[in-house]
């Protein structure tokens, strides 16, 4: 499908760091991502052997991988070629055949085939502004079955504006000193600036605008963090 021009790169927004190979090579570490709570919560929704599910913003495949070891096919997507390469190397390694890599974004993944019956994504919906994480969810809920389920995880604000100040400042406090142990204060200040994460209570009507309804929906207690499980109408 040929896009108009004035979309955007999304990987100009996914920021440098995503592409860079000596920081993918350390990505894992740094992350500490256990896909096992949002598998249980997926197996929850029907997730099982005749499943296929799409993961977008796959980045080095922790949670595609994990999913493909209990499902007919996963196809893992993301902009960053390097995040694709070891995710695929991993998937080499683990000997898993049902895997597909897609060098794309939420604006330019292109489903073919049949409609399916997960979409996964986390920490990679921030990248883009409101405007565009609308058309965003709107292609995945167009991707989905009817009853589809979407699981959503990322940085979401739950607060009220005369919070955001106490809440950043809170957030930026409990960051580690080393970059090798998570992200450091001055990556998460960074993060404020230049990155797009939204309030919930202007994320969720997006869901619900553009072809979902939130099954569940939580938030952490610094008010930082949301996890959406929704299905597709």
């Amino acid at each position: 499908m040929t896009q108009p021009s004035w979309f955007p790169d999304e990987s100009y927004r996914a920021g440098e760091e995503h592409l860079d190979a000596t920081y993918v090579e350390h990505y894992d570490a740094k992350a500490r991502f256990d896909p096992e709570p949002d598998l249980t919560i997926l197996r929850e929704l029907g997730f099982g052997p005749k499943s296929t599910l799409v993961d977008l913003g796959a980045g080095t495949g922790t949670l595609s991988l994990a999913a493909a070891a209990i499902c007919h096919h996963v196809i893992a997507v993301d902009v960053s070629a390097v995040m694709l390469q070891a995710a695929h190397l991993k998937a080499e390694a683990l000997g898993l055949t049902n895997i597909e890599f897609v060098q794309a974004g939420f604006l330019t993944y292109a489903h073919e085939g049949g409609l399916v019956d997960f979409v996964y994504t986390r920490n990679a919906l921030h990248h883009l502004p409101d405007f565009w994480k609308c058309v965003a969810l709107e292609r995945l809920a167009l991707t989905l079955k009817p009853g589809g389920v979407l699981r959503l995880r990322d940085i979401v604000f739950s607060c009220d504006l005369a919070e955001v100040e106490a809440v950043i400042e809170s957030w930026l406090g409990a960051a580690p000193d080393r970059p090798e142990e998570g992200w450091t204060k001055a990556e998460l200040e960074a993060h404020v600036r230049e990155e797009h994460s939204t309030f919930s209570w202007l994320l969720e009507p997006m869901l619900e605008r553009t072809g979902f309804e939130i099954i569940s929906a939580a938030h952490s207690d610094s008010n930082v963090f949301a996890a959406y499980s929704c299905r597709s109408t």
